[in-house]
């Protein structure tokens, strides 16, 4: 069926507001596009999420990003402000060190790392302001319309509204589960949702209230569980007493463990971070401990991927970080790609 139509303002829903669904939004809405974003989640923001603790919140998802592509810079100027028009973005000045394989330690290399002040959430939040994003709302299927549309129906047989266009940001598993419910197939998706996959993260917050004694802000470790761990208080406009810090479990690890008992987890991933950095008595001082399951987290792809899907005939498209190269830069990149194709601003690239 031909949807190719181009009314003066397109409606556009997006289902997932993350980075790339949020993204997707602002470009979409700075052309004239009428969008409403659907998220299953009580708030926008998905893996760029902080959880609240005792005296604050840590940042359980994405630790912090870089930026290489101009234009992801300039959106973040644009966008990413508070009430104030002031930045909800900073950089991290961070002492960071990976482990050899022989177990020893180097520092990474110099960059510019930026992080949300005073939380990760804080550039998601700002992203979402002016946008129509209706949260707890998990979309089942599109349904095919009789003037070539999509009616977007919930899992409870609720109608959410009828759309010129369709943009899927969920994770692979997740996108390719929606269009087999709406009997859809989009040329190229399969390869993707195959070659592309996210796998699971466990997360561990963990609080030492006089500090972990560590020589840096964050980690990457040689480790069979543990892949990272960040002394969240470091970050630039976090408050309170004592240290927070987030370990990250490898992915194959969480993998392996995915519906292991979180009280294992938080022993496991714990012992691993006193053992790592040579301070085995560290478990004894924590007051605080938290773990968070990441189902869809990282993306085993080294490559950069095809960076968005979209399908004209069909009008739906997919971006995310897991077409590009992860990252949350990424993101940004994957939805500007799609918006472009979208829109004719540009050569499709990507898949169609």
């Amino acid at each position: 069926m031909n949807r190719n139509l181009t009314p003066a303002i397109r409606r556009v829903a997006i289902v997932g507001s993350g980075m790339a669904g949020l993204s997707a939004g602002k470009l979409l809405r700075a052309h004239g596009c009428d969008v409403t974003l659907f998220d299953k989640a009580r708030g926008p923001g998905g893996r760029m999420a902080s959880k609240r603790v005792t005296d604050g919140a840590v940042d359980i998802g994405a630790q912090y990003f870089t930026i290489r592509n101009p234009d992801f810079r300039e959106f973040l100027g644009r966008f990413a402000v508070d009430d104030d028009n002031q930045p909800s973005v900073q950089e991290w000045s961070a002492r960071l060190r990976y482990q050899r394989a022989d177990k020893g330690w180097e520092p990474m290399r110099a960059a510019a790392r930026y992080v949300g002040v005073p939380r990760m959430s804080a550039i998601t939040r700002a992203l979402s302001r002016g946008l129509d994003v209706r949260c707890s709302k998990r979309v089942e299927r599109l349904e095919s319309t009789t003037d070539s549309r999509w009616r977007l129906v919930d899992t409870v047989g609720a109608e959410l509204g009828v759309y010129d266009d369709v943009v899927i940001t969920a994770p692979p598993v997740q996108t390719d589960t929606l269009l087999k419910n709406s009997g859809i197939e989009l040329a190229g998706a399969a390869a993707v949702f195959e070659g592309l996959p996210l796998e699971a993260c466990w997360a561990l917050i963990v609080h030492f209230p006089k500090g972990a004694r560590a020589e840096a802000d964050g980690f990457s470790f040689n480790h069979a569980a543990l892949q990272w761990a960040a002394n969240n208080s470091s970050k630039p406009g976090r408050d309170g007493d004592g240290e927070w810090w987030v370990l990250h479990a490898r992915a194959d690890w969480s993998e392996k463990f995915r519906d292991a008992d979180p009280e294992w987890v938080k022993t496991e991933l714990l012992s691993a971070f006193a053992m790592a950095v040579d301070s085995p008595g560290l478990a004894d001082d924590v007051t605080e401990l938290i773990t968070h399951r990441w189902l869809y987290a990282k993306t085993g792809f080294a490559g950069e991927g095809p960076g968005h899907v979209w399908s004209n005939s069909e009008r739906i498209g997919l971006c995310g970080d897991w077409l590009t190269a992860g990252r949350v830069e990424g993101a940004f990149t994957s939805a500007q790609g799609l918006v472009e194709a979208m829109l004719g601003l540009s050569s499709p690239g990507g898949m169609t």
